[in-house]
């Protein structure tokens, strides 16, 4: 969460950019008509759901401006997705042994949302901060995962509608820093999902840095809160899944215990090279990130320089926030999209081959638009069902100071979407899509669902400050999709990492099942592909963790299907 780096950076990033302009210029008028066929509604209020996440007015201290996740989880199995809300107290309230309280709400299957946080038992995880999910225990009902200023509290799933904290229980409690994003993954391979928390801040409430004391607690000459420059950080953590609901301190052992202390934010687990075996990408809060290489020994060596994500395409570290992936070239690797800070812009990696990466964020039309804001939460998402990733991001400040200093940037910012060209660029149609993206918010968390099962894939935007936004999207046509819900075998139940390839024509997308992700939140574990004019699929190939494959052919449109992995699966 860096202020503003060198000004040559976006000297030479506009004059690239104005290069573009006569070329985008012509794009932007062919591409305005389908744009403002798609419309983001906000259909928050006819959901039912009334949450007011809590919130300091001044964020004197960087502790109130980093909460607000967001998990989709169908923590019932009734196929219908549910949402669980963060919230965090202000220091004054901690302090005074104040609790905020985070919320569980049940999806009816009309349309709303009913709080059973009570008797879920979820309501008061404490200064939360995030939410992923996972099924530590392999019994078919996803956990839930979240992640505190002070640790992590992990709540086992019942399977009746109730939730148990069973934090102590399972070895957990020894992680007692600021924890931030938090991924579950099987990176040895052994059948049990393992757990990696990136931390923040090493910050002591007792001992909190005075507001605008420092050069490193100012913005533009403006007095603000201090951090996370001038501050210390709080190392990583990994935790294997030692198969009896416990789990074991292996970080240091693996090589991804963050012996710098980095700020960490976002974590997310994937086979980037597709050797077979997870790698781990963290995103560090201006610094470079981590990409750990798992060596196939249960150790990761860190190759984020090699592989072009450390750093910018002008390397500089920016304030890396939040963290998408998505194959939005259709080229079977997955593009990674992080977020930033102001006077900074939303990287675009581009996947090449094996373990490499170029930033083409400028090409791409990514680069100057989000020059100006403050980036959180992003997902890449075909909201529009032409069967192309497109790119949701959302925005707020981290400074309320800013809006009376006159610099050229607000507290409360709009969201953008960037709408997939098909040739490996994206078009701003941020203003086009309806009011709701221009609504100023100060939003955190980003997770996208099917919340209605009817193939509209929604975005759910957990905002620092007051209630969330649920964004649905409404078009005038009304193209062809398909989803997957996905069941692995013992030892992987919720078929975490597992990848599809949809094949419906010249038309062929892959997509994967991630825990964790965006900013401190969690997507829905089912998979959507948007399909076009196409009325049926030819092939769906699902790649199970473990190396099996199975396929399936000549699917109809316009359902979701419920797959579980075959016995019969192929492979070694």
């Amino acid at each position: 969460m860096t202020a503003s780096r060198a000004r040559v950076m976006l000297f030479l990033a506009s004059c690239f950019a104005a290069t573009l302009a006569g070329a985008q210029s012509a794009a932007t008028a062919a591409l305005q008509p389908l744009a403002s066929k798609l419309q983001l509604v906000d259909i928050t209020a006819s959901t039912g759901i009334h949450f007011d996440h809590l919130s300091s007015p001044q964020k004197k201290y960087i502790v109130e401006s980093m909460s607000g996740g967001v998990a989709i989880i169908d923590y019932d199995r009734d196929g219908w997705p549910d949402i669980y809300l963060s919230n965090a107290p202000d220091v004054d309230m901690q302090l005074a042994g104040k609790r905020a309280r985070g919320a569980l709400y049940h999806n009816n299957h009309d349309g709303t949302f009913t709080d059973v946080t009570e008797h879920a038992g979820v309501g008061f995880p404490g200064w939360a901060m995030g939410v992923s999910v996972g099924d530590y225990n392999d019994d078919g009902w996803p956990d839930l995962l979240v992640t505190c200023f002070g640790g992590v509290v992990l709540y086992r799933n019942n399977g009746d509608s109730t939730f148990t904290d069973v934090t102590w229980a399972s070895g957990l409690s020894v992680d007692s820093g600021w924890a931030t994003g938090a991924a579950f993954g099987d990176y040895d391979g052994d059948g049990k999902p393992d757990l990696f928390i990136a931390h923040y801040v090493d910050l002591d409430l007792k001992d909190l840095p005075t507001f605008g004391s420092k050069i490193t607690c100012t913005y533009h000459t403006v007095p603000v809160q201090c951090g996370p420059r001038g501050l210390k950080g709080s190392p990583d953590a990994l935790y294997r899944n030692n198969g009896d609901g416990t789990f074991s301190s292996a970080g240091q052992q693996a090589g991804v215990a963050d012996a710098h202390g980095f700020f960490g934010l976002t974590a997310v687990w994937s086979d980037f090279d597709s050797d077979g075996h997870l790698d781990l990408l963290v995103a560090n809060d201006g610094e470079q990130n981590y990409l750990y290489h798992n060596n196939g020994n249960a150790t990761f060596t860190d190759l984020a320089f090699q592989a072009g994500v450390a750093v910018n395409q002008d390397g500089s570290e920016q304030a890396n926030m939040g963290v998408a992936l998505g194959d939005y070239q259709h080229s079977g690797r997955f593009g990674i999209a992080i977020t930033h800070f102001s006077e900074e812009y939303a990287e675009l990696y581009q996947g090449d081959k094996g373990m490499s990466y170029t930033d083409v964020a400028y090409a791409a039309g990514i680069g100057r638009p989000t020059q100006p804001y403050v980036g959180w939460g992003d997902a890449f998402a075909d909201l529009d069902n032409d069967g192309w990733a497109d790119l949701l991001i959302v925005n707020g400040h981290v400074y309320p100071q800013v809006d009376a200093a006159n610099i050229g940037t607000r507290y409360r910012e709009p969201k953008q979407l960037f709408l997939n060209q098909h040739d490996g660029t994206f078009f701003d149609a941020s203003r086009l899509t309806g009011a709701a993206l221009q609504v100023p918010q100060v939003s955190r968390g980003l997770a996208m669902a099917d919340l209605f099962n009817d193939g509209h894939v929604e975005a759910v935007v957990e905002n620092l400050e007051g209630a969330p936004m649920i964004l649905r999207p409404v078009y005038e046509n009304h193209p062809h999709w398909i989803g997957f819900a996905l069941t692995g075998q013992p030892g992987n139940r919720l078929a975490l990492n597992a990848r599809v390839r949809v094949t419906a024509g010249d038309l062929v997308q892959v997509d994967e099942v991630r825990s964790g992700g965006s900013y401190l939140s969690q997507n829905d574990l089912r998979l959507h592909f948007g399909l076009g004019s196409h009325a049926s699929v030819d092939k769906v190939e699902i790649f199970w963790q473990g190396g099996k494959v199975q396929t399936l052919t000549h699917l109809s449109p316009d359902r979701i299907y419920s797959v579980a992995q075959s016995s019969t699966s192929t492979g070694p």
